[in-house]
């Protein structure tokens, strides 16, 4: 199973709560984490993007910096470890997008992949006048796959003539290409979402429920491996999950219940009305999954709480879904969490055995 780490590009990372660790980001602390992961083997890391935060007590978010040009840093920082930037579609020609991964490429070479982010929340856009209007719920798809389709014209043959509802090119020219294929990873949870995923990517971007449920984010997983029988493309699960250990489970325990009491209400209200622009119906949608999870409960992923044994047979179990590829670690406290991982928990997991006897 491949192992990966979500790194903290917006403030206070993943648990929306007024009494869990508070801090900025900034390149320093995202270059601890990921030269760490890379010490510990890590296969890659991903860094999100987002425009508008959720404000509230926490200000959740209203901090970020932007994610290719962080990753192009930590490119020339680190040796090993694949990197992934997301692009929000809607902010960038594709050509341009594919030009800036060429450009990281050539820093990181065969080490760069672009995650894919069609947009869910207007405000990030309607703030710079670029939302497309609720249309974009129904037709986000159909933009993202001719956005990945011209940049693979441009990474792979150097030109793209393509013409689509969207985007039209005019022997749009992409010279050098890139040293390998850029892997595209697809952050798509609905049936529409999924669909383009087995047709257009080669990881897909899965959320998990719940405290110490791996076998919740078993559904989506099996959506996605079903999508793939008729594109027959070799797509993988990538799961987010959060670790919350210590030294026993009570320890670990009473951290998360701690965030959980300091859960701010006035940012996830904020995100909610925001997520309920898209009047789908469809289940797995952001707005419908966000509400699986319930009140109180201080983040938008799975959590593992416990002690380093605890969550490294919870992290095992995850292993065996069929279909999963890896998943993505987040921390409560990064720089803690990944020394943690790195040192307590991945020596115990089975489905990391590989990464100790390179080592």
């Amino acid at each position: 199973m491949q192992v990966g780490v979500f790194i903290p590009i917006n403030n206070n990372g993943w648990i929306i709560s007024t009494t869990s660790p508070q801090y900025l980001p900034s390149f320093e602390l995202n270059k601890t984490i990921v030269q760490k992961a890379e010490s510990y083997g890590l296969d890659f890391a991903l860094s999100m993007i987002k425009f508008h935060g959720f404000g509230g007590a926490s200000r959740f978010w209203d901090y970020g910096l932007e994610s290719f040009t962080l990753m192009s840093g930590l490119a020339a920082v680190t040796t090993r470890i694949k990197l992934f930037a997301s692009i929000a579609v809607l902010t960038m020609p594709p050509p341009l997008a594919a030009r800036m991964a060429v450009t990281i490429d050539s820093i990181a070479p065969g080490r760069f992949g672009v995650n894919i982010v069609s947009g869910w929340q207007e405000a990030e856009y309607s703030q710079m006048g670029i939302w497309p209007g609720p249309v974009h719920f129904a037709n986000r798809y159909v933009y993202c796959a001719e956005y990945v389709k011209i940049m693979r014209e441009l990474w792979e043959t150097a030109e793209s003539d393509f013409k689509g509802q969207f985007f039209q090119m005019d022997k749009c020219q992409l010279l050098p290409t890139p040293s390998a294929p850029i892997p595209i990873i697809c952050a798509a949870q609905s049936d529409a979402g999924t669909k383009f995923a087995a047709e257009y990517g080669d990881y897909n971007f899965c959320v998990g429920f719940g405290v110490n449920q791996p076998q919740r984010v078993a559904p989506s997983i099996a959506r996605l491996v079903e999508a793939r029988k008729l594109t027959g493309r070799d797509v993988g699960a990538l799961v987010m999950q959060m670790i919350v250990a210590d030294e026993t489970d009570a320890a670990a325990e009473a951290k998360w219940q701690h965030y959980c009491d300091g859960y701010d209400h006035e940012a996830f209200a904020w995100r909610n009305a925001q997520a309920g622009a898209d009047k789908t119906t469809d289940p797995y949608a952001t707005a419908n999954r966000q509400k699986m999870q319930g009140d109180n409960y201080p983040t938008n992923q799975g959590v593992f709480v416990g002690s380093y044994a605890k969550v490294a047979a919870l992290l095992d179990e995850m292993s065996e879904i069929p279909g999963l590829a890896g998943v993505m670690l987040t921390f409560d406290d990064f720089v803690i969490g990944m020394e943690q991982f790195g040192t307590r928990i991945q020596p115990l997991m089975k489905s990391r055995a590989r990464v100790l006897e390179a080592a």
